[in-house]
């Protein structure tokens, strides 16, 4: 019984991280990878992916404390 609870509680830690970085990216308006796949159908790992040029994209590089040269 023991080992069923872990697994069940590993697969629903697995599942609230997917779904906050789903729903992270929904808000920033992404609603499909960059190569055009719908972003329910992306790996956990293909999120946070996306999730990171989404980030990317949202820094304001006109101030010029955000340049990078």
């Amino acid at each position: 019984m023991g080992r069923a609870r872990l697994v069940n509680k590993a697969k629903l830690q697995q599942r609230l991280k997917y779904n906050f970085v789903l729903e992270k990216l929904e808000k920033l308006g992404v609603k499909e990878s960059q190569q055009g796949v719908p972003l329910h159908k992306l790996s956990y790992e293909e999120l946070k992916y996306e999730l990171t040029l989404a980030s990317f994209r949202e820094i304001d590089v006109i101030n010029d404390e955000n340049r990078w040269f």
